[in-house]
């Protein structure tokens, strides 16, 4: 599947991004580490303010006005009304940057991560999904369709780590069962969740779907929900504290 343009209508779509995607504190604690020692940090992307730490200078770019308006609410600090292609500050500006579930938003992801580099001394740390591990997730048995949409949207991470041109570290990311950063992964024991239209508005992938094939994927997983095939199929999942699939950090060092 080709997708000409990346990006997100979150103007449009994100009213309430915010109620959905949440920073997990357990998936933070990952985000944390990584940074390291990092006092400035620049946050690109930044959408509502996930996992940005709260102990340290945070500077925030996000091109979004609805997502910016959701920063203030949640008391994050104002950020940047700029993209990752075009960041307005000197080289060599911040000590880290961070992406958290943003790159592939980026109409110019190459162009974005070079800038990435150009404004960071010494470490970026990226979360993305690997796109060849989404086919390890049951929803790509139910939702394929959006699968594809997600391989063709997510860069891979040998794009990633060329781009960044430093010594890279890939971290598989565990999942946790009641994770409330609403992602799709997240929902691997709750499938339920899907259901709802404002936890599939949280989740941009949707909305590259042609006319009438969302309806037909939810009523798939929907019947199955009803009839008790799904739990024949993957009820084991309801029982797992955590799970491991595409999530991936990416930490350079410079």
């Amino acid at each position: 599947m080709e997708i000409n343009d990346p990006s997100f209508n979150y103007d449009r779509y994100g009213q309430k991004y915010s109620g959905y995607r949440q920073t997990d504190q357990r998936i933070e604690a990952y985000v944390y580490e990584a940074l390291g020692s990092a006092k400035t940090i620049l946050n690109v992307g930044a959408g509502a303010g996930s996992y940005e730490p709260g102990d340290r200078y945070v500077a925030a770019v996000e091109p979004s006005r609805v997502m910016r308006s959701q920063r203030l609410k949640s008391q994050k600090v104002p950020a940047i009304n700029s993209t990752a292609d075009s960041l307005p500050f000197d080289d060599n500006s911040f000590d880290a940057s961070m992406a958290m579930v943003t790159v592939h938003h980026w109409p110019n992801m190459r162009k974005g991560l070079k800038e990435l580099r150009r404004v960071t001394r010494e470490k970026i740390v990226i979360m993305t999904f690997d796109p060849d591990a989404l086919d390890n997730f049951w929803n790509a048995h139910y939702f394929p369709e959006l699968i594809e949409v997600e391989k063709a949207r997510y860069p891979t991470i040998d794009f990633i780590i060329e781009a960044l041109d430093g010594e890279c570290e890939i971290q598989p990311i565990p999942v946790p069962f009641d994770c409330v950063d609403g992602f799709q992964e997240a929902f691997y024991g709750r499938p339920e969740a899907f259901l709802e239209k404002e936890v599939r508005l949280s989740q941009s992938a949707w909305g590259f779907l042609p006319v009438g094939v969302e309806d037909k994927l939810v009523k798939r997983l929907a019947d199955e929900l009803e009839s008790g095939e799904w739990d024949k199929k993957y009820g084991e999942f309801r029982m797992k504290p955590t799970f491991t699939c595409a999530l991936r950090l990416i930490i350079a060092k410079l």
